[in-house]
């Protein structure tokens, strides 16, 4: 993938209607069904560390 020097910035967040490639998230069901699931995930750790610390 060449990056062509006037085109250098990386958004964060893909419109449906923007047709350049440099962005970290799109706006569709993968992105946010993977971000649900991290979410899900890092809840669940930190409150199996505030739980372990209450019972310990």
């Amino acid at each position: 993938m060449d990056i062509k020097e006037n085109d250098t910035k990386t958004k964060f967040i893909k419109e449906s209607d923007d047709d350049t490639e440099h962005y970290v998230l799109q706006k569709n069901k993968k992105t946010k069904l993977g971000v649900g699931i991290i979410i899900a995930f890092l809840v669940v750790l930190i409150l199996g560390v505030v739980l372990s610390g209450a019972f310990f």
